[in-house]
């Protein structure tokens, strides 16, 4: 069972990196904050009994839930913007009316992109994530778990089994084969 200390220094340590996870999944910071906030609520109240050992995997996988569920209401959201965008002022004046002209996208949120710079972005991000995925098992855990998850050295070497000097090793081989098989496929970061 976590004390009520045990699972407040968790929260702590965990509140900056849950924060840029959510911040990379949906761009917007104060959306973030909210999923942040929500996911540590639901792990205090719904599993605050549980065992400390148990947190970090609990935790991941209610703030993953927890920005699927954010991505679930957006969808709804502009579903019904969408279906009310020819809905507007009556008679001729009005007649080129949209309501989706009247919404004013948030600078540097999904919505102000244009789909052109929306598909180049996903079409990069799904070549990185393939890439990704072709390292071998021992790099790819490497590189997720301290770029993914900016998980520290010493807590990789923990997570993954080995000493910090072969996570290290581990994430150099996979971000030089990352690099120059982007490299050759014209993508530079």
């Amino acid at each position: 069972m976590a004390t009520d200390k045990e699972l407040s220094d968790f929260l702590e340590s965990v509140e900056r990196r849950a924060y840029k996870q959510a911040v990379y999944a949906v761009r917007k910071d104060e959306s973030a904050l909210d999923i942040v906030q929500d996911a540590m609520i639901k792990l205090a109240e719904k599993y605050g009994d549980k065992p400390a050992a148990e947190l970090p995997m609990l935790f991941q996988r209610i703030l993953q839930t927890t920005i699927l569920d954010y991505f679930r209401r957006e969808k709804v959201r502009n579903t019904w913007v969408s279906l009310f965008s020819g809905m507007g002022p009556s008679g001729d004046e009005h007649e080129d009316f949209d309501l989706l002209e009247t919404y004013a996208a948030e600078q540097g949120s999904a919505a102000a992109e244009s789909s052109a710079d929306q598909l180049e972005r996903d079409q990069v991000l799904a070549i990185i994530d393939a890439e990704v995925q072709k390292l071998p098992a021992r790099q790819r855990e490497a590189f997720l778990m301290r770029y993914w998850q900016d998980m520290d050295v010493a807590e990789t070497a923990l997570a993954m089994g080995c000493s910090e000097g072969s996570v290290k090793t581990h994430c150099s081989r996979a971000t030089h084969a990352l690099a120059e098989t982007l490299k050759a496929k014209g993508i530079t970061l």
